[in-house]
């Protein structure tokens, strides 16, 4: 198996929504935004899936290793990294300017996750979203096409929208592995206890909460649309396909009440695919 064929393994094995948009691009810029997804998909694996806490910081401390390796070997000889996501990334370092401090800040939001599991407040939360998502939004809007820097500022914002959107679809499950996201300022804001998070106690508070939470991410995508120049429109159609469906997916969360402490709300295949293909033809 080649590092193209593995890092497409991971992303369709995945099911992520960023599959669908990663079809309509031509086929150098989709082999190095699959290589991004893939090592994305690796380093957070690296901390979801190890029970052992010290495991995954030696892990994480490899993968470190392992882009420094990839700067090293450099864009244009042989890559002195090992594994197939960093030889597939390595084309592609020089072409779209992926930054080896961009790479390494998605790692350091991974090992965020080892280190707390609790944000104070919103100031925190972002801190956490822009490595985990603010970073891959930035590579990811180089892959698919820069001619102006204001699209950086956009990709940025794009990213910390589609993490709020995780947060909240994701909450029931975040406090089964003993993690909450939504800041502690804002539960005791609206009077909902880390206790009915953990316990999955759904009640009027915490769908005030949860509707609080909608709003900032629906404001967070409207601010991110206006950064958008309109010469980088075209080219940046993969992350505007990517933001059709996750705030689609916002969108069920509320028609169903926030509903999400026991459930992980989804959309169809289908459904996906539509949305991805309608914001296509709409350019």
């Amino acid at each position: 198996m080649s590092p193209d064929e593995y890092c497409h393994q991971k992303t369709v094995q995945s099911g992520s929504s960023f599959y669908y948009s990663f079809l309509f691009l031509p086929p150098e810029r989709r082999r190095a935004i699959t290589a991004l997804y893939a090592f994305c998909r690796e380093v957070d694996d690296t901390v979801d899936e190890t029970s052992d806490e010290s495991i995954a910081r030696i892990k994480l401390a490899w993968w470190r290793t392992e882009v420094a390796a990839l700067y090293k070997g450099g864009a244009g000889g042989a890559a002195a990294a090992t594994h197939p996501v960093m030889l597939a990334l390595q084309p592609h370092l020089a072409v779209y300017d992926l930054r080896q401090e961009h790479l390494l800040a998605i790692i350091d939001g991974m090992e965020m996750d080892l280190n707390q599991s609790r944000y104070l407040d919103y100031p925190a939360l972002k801190t956490y979203c822009w490595h985990v998502a603010s970073v891959v939004g930035i590579l990811s809007a180089s892959i698919f096409g820069v001619t102006d820097a204001r699209t950086l500022a956009y990709a940025e914002k794009l990213g910390l929208a589609f993490q709020l959107t995780n947060i909240i679809r994701d909450v029931g499950e975040d406090a089964r592995k003993g993690r909450i996201y939504l800041p502690i300022s804002e539960l005791q804001q609206f009077g909902v206890t880390a206790a009915d998070l953990l316990n999955a106690r759904h009640s009027d508070k915490f769908e005030q909460l949860m509707a609080y939470q909608a709003a900032r991410a629906h404001a967070t995508y409207d601010e991110a649309y206006a950064l958008l120049p309109a010469a980088d429109r075209r080219a940046q159609r993969p992350g505007l396909m990517m933001a059709a469906i996750y705030r689609a997916v916002l969108v069920e969360v509320e028609r169903d009440h926030y509903h999400v402490l026991t459930q992980r709300i989804s959309l169809p295949p289908l459904r996906k695919l539509w949305l991805a293909w309608k914001t296509y033809v709409r350019g």
